[in-house]
């Protein structure tokens, strides 16, 4: 699994979620179709008169979230830009996707904007298979920070944490340690820990 296999299951989903910030701060969540998916950068347009469209050139940090029928998902944090040569990327989005033809029959694709994602952090969480399975990764420039939860040396190895871990993913050692790809970072470890060395990382 790479980045670019997150990407294209996401494009194989096609209708996923994309989140934005609207003028007052507030998260705003709609359906958008994943139209291309090439070297690593996600395409997708809007039409000029949606409030997305409004929203993206104000605060261009958008999240897309989507899962396939394998109980696989995809989460991806970014940065989208309005493209140049927008009538190349609208006419290379129509003919990877003949539907859209449908929607935006004759010349009316004008109204639509081409954007791309090229800077985000990827998150892969695989329910489909026991224990789960979790990886991270990043394209472009950006950078990804750790996350989940870490045993430190004031563990006394009680067996407490893997007692109750639901994903049974905690090595007994000196100290115990977590198996991070197969973590929920669910915290239960941490709450049950009677001498608090289960911190966030």
């Amino acid at each position: 699994m790479q980045a670019g296999d997150c990407l294209q299951i996401l494009r194989e989903i096609k209708d996923v979620s994309f989140a934005s910030v609207d003028e007052q701060g507030n998260p705003q969540v709609r359906i958008i179709d994943v139209m291309l998916v090439e070297d690593e950068k996600l395409y997708f347009c809007t039409s000029r008169g949606k409030d997305f469209h409004r929203q993206l050139l104000q605060h261009p940090q958008i999240a897309i979230t989507g899962m396939n029928s394998a109980y696989q998902m995809v989460r991806l944090q970014g940065r989208s830009i309005r493209l140049s040569q927008q009538e190349y990327w609208i006419h290379r989005i129509f003919d990877e996707n003949p539907s859209m033809k449908d929607v935006y029959p004759g010349n009316s694709f004008s109204i639509l904007d081409a954007f791309v994602v090229c800077d985000a952090q990827l998150e892969f969480f695989d329910l489909g298979r026991q224990p789960i399975e979790r990886r991270y990764f990043t394209i472009g420039e950006a950078s990804m920070p750790k996350k989940g939860f870490m045993i430190q040396e004031s563990c006394i190895q009680c067996g407490s944490c893997i007692r109750h871990c639901p994903q049974q993913c905690i090595v007994c050692g000196e100290p115990c340690h977590i198996r991070q790809n197969n973590c929920l970072h669910c915290g239960l470890c941490a709450e049950v820990c009677p001498v608090h060395a289960i911190i966030r990382r």
